[in-house]
């Protein structure tokens, strides 16, 4: 039996890996899904790690980052015992850097144009618009999985791309990169150059609600 970690992404809360916790669980291992504090205009990578340590059950685990969370991975396998890291068509850190300054560089870990599929509000958080969000999050959904999804979204702050990343320089814990092929929201020639030999999984950003059952089953073989 393995304990697995599920990590969600930008907008999304730990309700976004339940088809997946069902499927782990019918394998025989045990998973958790926390929620980070998205919501919050002043938490970043530190308040996002804590709220995934808090949740952690005892002994070792497999922490399974999704998007935004692959930005807290590092932190989350320096303070726990993780066995491995999946990060899940993630965004990877750099030690000391702001994500927003990367991407200024020419650095972009996302696809062009997925601003216009999001409002953005007076406070700086942003959400996605409801066709927006089938269109490039959940594309190979069933619709009524996809709009059970999106009446779930929730704004986002993002002091975690402003900040400089405070993650440790330098590997800690083992990791392997799934790259989702048809992903229209991590560019995948970034994660082609940046990740040598990731995992594909075929469609898109979102497998946890397209296809929870190959997804468990790839996890489960990592």
């Amino acid at each position: 039996m393995t304990a697995f970690a599920l990590v969600h992404g930008g907008w999304h809360g730990g309700w976004c890996w339940q088809l997946v916790q069902a499927e782990l669980a019918a394998r025989g291992h045990t998973s958790v899904a926390p929620d980070l504090p998205i919501t919050d205009p002043a938490a970043g990578a530190l308040a996002y790690a804590d709220a995934v340590l808090a949740a952690l059950p005892a002994g070792e685990v497999v922490l399974v980052a999704h998007s935004l969370a692959g930005l807290v991975a590092p932190l989350v396998a320096a303070a726990a015992p993780v066995r491995r890291v999946v990060n899940l068509a993630a965004m990877l850190p750099e030690p000391g850097r702001s994500v927003d300054d990367r991407a200024r560089a020419g650095q972009r870990m996302t696809r062009r144009g997925i601003g216009r599929a999001q409002q953005v509000h007076d406070d700086g958080s942003t959400s996605f618009r409801p066709d927006g969000a089938v269109e490039l999050l959940y594309p190979d959904s069933p619709p009524d999985r996809a709009a059970w999804a999106v009446a779930r979204l929730c704004r986002q702050h993002w002091r975690i791309t402003a900040e400089p990343s405070p993650v440790p320089a330098g590997p800690t814990a083992p990791a392997t990169y799934v790259l989702c092929a048809e992903d229209r929201i991590i560019d995948a020639d970034w994660a082609r150059a940046a990740v040598p030999d990731p995992v594909e999984l075929p469609g898109d950003h979102c497998p946890f609600l397209a296809r929870p059952a190959e997804l468990a089953d790839l996890l489960v073989s990592l």
